[in-house]
């Protein structure tokens, strides 16, 4: 692949059925579409957390994908991985911005899997970041065509009592995006059947810890499977366990200090 050396604006050619807005060409340049201040930061990070994915086994070579919404000019959008290029070579100015009427901003064709990310947004106007993995262990329940359960409280963390499992649709096709943003409705991950994981949440750093946790729980289900079908946790301990999750780690054990200037030390006494 040739270097990329500046931002173009092209157009994507496929639709979505999550939004009305078709991928024509428009007449807008890079010049017209200008990025938020945070854009270098935001960009910094995903590659960052592309690179991370694979340290940790989680994806290989080009597989996998992220985005990350980011409006610009008023309009709807986001930046996302481009299609076929792995995380040893991928660099910030790579990545591309996909608006929400199919501008395309950058200099390579978006991830084959926009679809989905797109209709997940449009589905959840709290996710900021989606994660997709080829992670082994994930990927094996999904071929399995099976949800994780409740077999361990931290289930929870996706946001309910299970990580379901969407029916199989090959990739990049309309049916797989509205599948996958079903799926993400009421939960932050979903198992892909024959496919993979996809993990979302409001920060990248959120969605990163799910995809990473779930990815874990996937693989200790599975070698409980190998001995029996484990126990599950019924409705209410998964209702009691969702509520204390919503202020885990965020409680502090005391109040925090104030800016306030120290009171003045107390004169001494006269004598």
């Amino acid at each position: 692949m040739k270097p990329a050396e500046s931002e173009s604006t092209s157009t994507s050619s496929s639709t979505s059925t999550s939004t009305s807005a078709t991928a024509t060409a428009t007449a807008a340049t890079s010049g017209s579409i200008p990025a938020p201040a945070e854009d270098g930061a935001q960009r910094a990070a995903m590659v960052a957390a592309l690179q991370r994915l694979d340290v940790l086994g989680m994806n290989r070579g080009s597989t996998g994908n992220l985005s990350l919404r980011q409006a610009r000019g008023g309009q709807g959008g986001m930046l996302i991985t481009p299609t076929g290029m792995g995380a040893d070579e991928l660099r910030p100015q790579d990545l591309v911005w996909l608006g929400d009427d199919g501008t395309l901003v950058g200099d390579w064709a978006p991830s084959s899997e926009w679809h989905f990310h797109q209709a997940s947004y449009h589905a959840r106007p709290d996710l900021q970041a989606i994660v997709h993995t080829h992670s082994v262990h994930a990927t094996a329940l999904a071929c399995l065509q099976r949800p994780l359960p409740a077999f361990h409280y931290m289930v929870a963390i996706a946001g309910g009592d299970s990580v379901p499992c969407t029916p199989y649709h090959t990739f990049g096709t309309a049916a797989l995006s509205q599948a996958v943003a079903a799926a993400l409705a009421d939960r932050d991950a979903c198992l892909m059947a024959h496919h993979g994981l996809v993990a979302a949440g409001p920060t990248l750093a959120r969605a990163m810890k799910v995809m990473q946790e779930v990815e874990c729980l996937c693989e200790v289900y599975l070698k409980a499977l190998a001995v029996a079908e484990p126990a599950v946790l019924d409705a209410g301990q998964m209702a009691e366990v969702i509520e204390k999750f919503r202020t885990y780690g965020r409680t502090r054990s005391h109040p925090p200090a104030t800016a306030t200037a120290p009171a003045p030390a107390a004169e001494p006494p006269q004598v």
